[in-house]
């Protein structure tokens, strides 16, 4: 039998949450959501670093190619589509040594900055050279020194304007 003296405590009768309760949810909830949000990339800036990766494996293949060969390989990109669909060409290459010709993203564009081709060998130092590679709004710049290979300048990664 409940007494309702001093001292006794009543049972509850809402069983809901207080205000706390809510508030600390909420504002889990928010940091939760704003990490997530930091944490996905631009998938066009995703694929065109992946672009760039695989271009500079490419070119530093080609270029190992030129200089057990002793003959100069070009590359070249096609803005309109080559032969066959091709989207940009190793010009030099032996015929056993076969290399990708089209980007992973068909929408990829590339322009040579200041030539219309790289030169990749056969001479162990070559000029510096810088490939603009572009992907809906997104720019990445692959260069090189002339001695290293081609790397990506994290400067030109911004949105075109």
């Amino acid at each position: 039998m409940p007494t309702s003296g001093p001292g006794s405590s009543r049972p509850r009768l809402g069983r809901g949450f207080t205000l706390i309760e809510l508030l600390i949810v909420l504002v889990i909830i928010a940091v939760s959501v704003s990490v997530v949000t930091l944490a996905l990339r631009d998938g066009n800036e995703s694929r065109l670093e992946e672009e760039g990766a695989r271009l500079s494996s490419l070119l530093e293949m080609a270029r190992a190619e030129a200089r057990v060969a002793g003959g100069p390989v070009r590359w070249m990109p096609s803005p309109l589509g080559g032969a066959d669909g091709d989207q940009f060409l190793f010009v030099g290459l032996p015929a056993r040594q076969q290399l990708p010709k089209r980007w992973l993203d068909p929408a990829t564009r590339a322009q040579v900055v200041g030539a219309g081709s790289i030169v990749l060998g056969p001479d162990a130092i070559l000029p510096p050279q810088r490939i603009l590679l572009q992907l809906g709004d997104r720019r990445l710049e692959l260069a090189s020194d002339g001695l290293g290979p081609f790397v990506a300048d994290s400067g030109a990664a911004a949105p075109s304007r």
